[in-house]
């Protein structure tokens, strides 16, 4: 691993078998589904073929003020992030750069995840769900590759945030953009 995949206090980030271990750890029902590498959302509706349950996009989001946050919402969601920003009060957002989400979630672009904050020991970035998430039967993200897909309960994602201090902002999207 080089440095450039390390994390920001010079750890290697955790593994997706990590993530699956944690989640079954702390009771947490999950199946997970390899396939190609997906990096878009429209490459992953092509490659997943019946995989029900609800799927997401995730945005790494960053302020002027070195605050981050990642967004996940229901994949087909269109956002204003003027209007997002406005509504978490962070001013003027923009997205993370590649190197800022190795460092604090040691993921690459196009397996950006909830489950990223795992790495992100120093507590930096925020979590944001969307709201329609949580009436989900399921829903599916990557276990820290673009190379897989886990299927977890919206209760099941909560619970995994909150076992690693990263209790999630829970936001009504449906009014945004």
């Amino acid at each position: 691993m080089t440095d450039s995949n390390l994390l920001l206090d010079g750890s290697a980030p955790a593994t997706p078998q990590s993530i699956i271990d944690s989640l079954t750890a702390i009771g947490v029902k999950n199946h997970t589904h390899n396939h190609a590498p997906v990096f878009t959302v429209e490459e992953a509706k092509s490659l997943r073929g019946e995989l029900p349950g609800a799927h997401i996009k995730n945005l790494f989001l960053r302020n002027k003020r070195g605050g981050m946050w990642i967004l996940t919402c229901l994949e087909d969601r269109t956002l204003d992030l003027k209007t997002f920003a406005v509504r978490l009060g962070s001013g003027r957002l923009s997205f993370g750069s590649s190197q800022r989400l190795m460092s604090y979630l040691g993921v690459i672009p196009g397996a950006v995840t909830p489950l990223a904050v795992i790495n992100d020991r120093s507590g930096a970035v925020n979590v944001v769900l969307d709201r329609a998430l949580m009436d989900a039967s399921t829903i599916n993200v990557h276990p820290l590759t673009n190379s897989q897909t886990t299927a977890i309960t919206p209760a099941g994602l909560l619970a995994f945030l909150n076992a690693v201090d990263h209790a999630p902002t829970i936001m009504d999207l449906d009014d945004d953009g």
